[in-house]
């Protein structure tokens, strides 16, 4: 078998685990979603807000991939390179986008979040949203707190750190991140990775089903 072949499978595998860890999450918490979610100004939506964070040079048309996700979710690591396909693969048609949703349990998901929208404000989303990836084998399901290895992730970045230490620690960046995740409960989102494709929810049950529904999402 070649190796393109065998990493090709390999990655199917791992999507497989990622839709059968979703089918079985259950309910983040008792509040009512709805009471929880912050209020939509005029010409917004729960689902992608003005300043939402997207992956890229947005789509030209007004077709949305959003993803929920927690930088500590095994699932999200194992789904993160199917979604770097797809953005190859719909770029210029499809707008990406990214919202944070931290899951109970997981002590460094805030964190980590943090880390990736204090970097977003110096213009890094994306190096500090791939650095998490990339890294998570390290320092996920950790029961400590680990705000010294992300600064170090963006003393690599080159970012300034006088800045990445105000942002950080920002009560605006925490409510961003709050939003995000009360947005999520408001859409009936329970667990990580949570896909919306056109307005849609998705629960793929492969890889290629999150490539038809993009595809039907762009020939309505």
């Amino acid at each position: 078998m070649t190796r393109p072949v065998s990493l090709a499978l390999a990655l199917v595998a791992a999507f497989m685990l990622v839709v059968a860890g979703l089918l079985a999450v259950s309910a983040v918490r008792g509040e009512d979603p709805a009471d929880a979610a912050p209020p939509v100004a005029e010409g917004e939506s729960r689902l992608v807000r003005d300043d939402s964070h997207v992956l890229g040079r947005p789509g030209a048309t007004d077709v949305t991939f959003v993803e929920f996700l927690d930088f500590e979710c095994e699932g999200c690591l194992a789904a993160y390179p199917v979604v770097e396909q797809l953005r190859e693969q719909y770029a210029g048609r499809v707008t990406f986008v990214a919202r944070s949703f931290p899951m109970p349990g997981h002590v460094n998901a805030e964190p980590a979040a943090r880390a990736v929208e204090a970097a977003a404000r110096q213009g890094e989303l994306e190096a500090m949203y791939r650095r998490m990836y990339e890294t998570q084998t390290r320092w996920a399901h950790q029961q400590v707190p680990l705000d010294a290895l992300f600064r170090s992730f963006a003393a690599d970045l080159g970012l300034d750190l006088a800045q990445y230490d105000a942002d950080y620690v920002d009560p605006a960046v925490a409510a961003r991140i709050a939003a995000d995740q009360a947005d999520g409960r408001a859409l009936g989102v329970r667990g990580t990775p949570t896909f919306f494709i056109g307005g849609q929810e998705v629960q793929p049950r492969s890889v290629t089903d999150l490539k038809d529904a993009l595809d039907a999402a762009l020939d309505d």
